[in-house]
């Protein structure tokens, strides 16, 4: 059985920076397409960022330049490296493991305020 856990949200003031972290189980972590993606309240679930199994990188418009997708195959983690955050990014973010078919984390909860 697969399992995403993710880890680092919280709160943090406009222009601070998070480290978010994806911890995975049960899959061949090394050949899958790890991503981030994140839901605000009220509005769907966009796609953040994602990396290949070849570390091709991807980020959508309005976190690209401010935030990282990086992956450590020896430890079965994806991260997400988040710089000059907004109120905007506010959302629960999860975690995106595809290989053959698609797996969720439960999520975590980033929120930049004042």
């Amino acid at each position: 059985q697969v399992h995403l856990v993710e880890s680092g949200g919280g709160l943090v003031q406009p222009g601070g920076s998070l480290r978010l972290s994806c911890a995975a189980a049960g899959i061949n972590f090394s050949s899958a397409t790890m991503g981030w993606y994140r839901q605000a309240p009220g509005k769907q679930r966009e796609w953040v960022a994602g990396i290949t199994s070849r570390h091709i990188t991807g980020y959508s418009e309005s976190v690209r330049e401010r935030f990282t997708i990086s992956r450590d195959n020896a430890k079965d983690r994806v991260y997400l490296q988040m710089n000059s955050l907004k109120p905007e990014d506010t959302a629960v973010y999860y975690c995106n493991a595809h290989l053959m078919r698609t797996y969720w984390g439960q999520g975590t909860q980033v929120t930049v305020s004042s």
